[in-house]
């Protein structure tokens, strides 16, 4: 795809995707990682507000090509394959090697999530006796340091 058709979409998509929206606060938040206050650098707000817009272009046009390759091959449900195919189509090839080892990344810290959410359900006891043993250790901490 070229650049011209791609910036086509991009103009289609803001038509339909107007009401779409970002988190303002999880942008914020991704910007303060990136460049720290210490860095001296600062980020207006007509800067980040047009940063959602780009990130809500970027994600419209890799879920447009993902649907297509989807649709192509007569598959009801977008997988990870489609998006990475979808990326490499759209000229961002270099980016999903990268892509796929964060979503490896963090398909294995909800695994750590879910044992934990598990480990809850099958200790045996009702959501007051954990709240009581909770409050419990917490005044025991604060005995020891308070």
């Amino acid at each position: 795809m070229t650049l011209k058709e791609n910036i086509s979409i991009l103009s289609l998509s803001h038509v339909r995707f107007a009401n779409t929206k970002i988190s303002k606060a999880t942008v914020q938040k991704i910007i303060s990682e990136i460049l720290p206050s210490s860095s001296g650098i600062g980020f207006t707000r007509d800067a980040r507000d047009l940063l959602i817009e780009c990130c809500v272009e970027f994600i419209t046009l890799i879920s447009s090509e993902a649907n297509e390759i989807s649709e192509k091959e007569s598959k009801k449900t977008i997988a990870c394959e489609h998006i990475t195919k979808a990326l490499e189509r759209l000229g961002f090839g270099d980016y999903v090697q990268d892509i796929v080892n964060v979503a490896s990344e963090h398909k294995e810290q909800l695994k750590g999530r879910e044992k934990k959410a598990n480990k809850l359900e099958q200790s045996g006891l009702s959501t007051d006796q954990l709240l009581a043993m909770q409050e419990a250790a917490f005044r025991d901490a604060a005995k020891r340091h308070g």
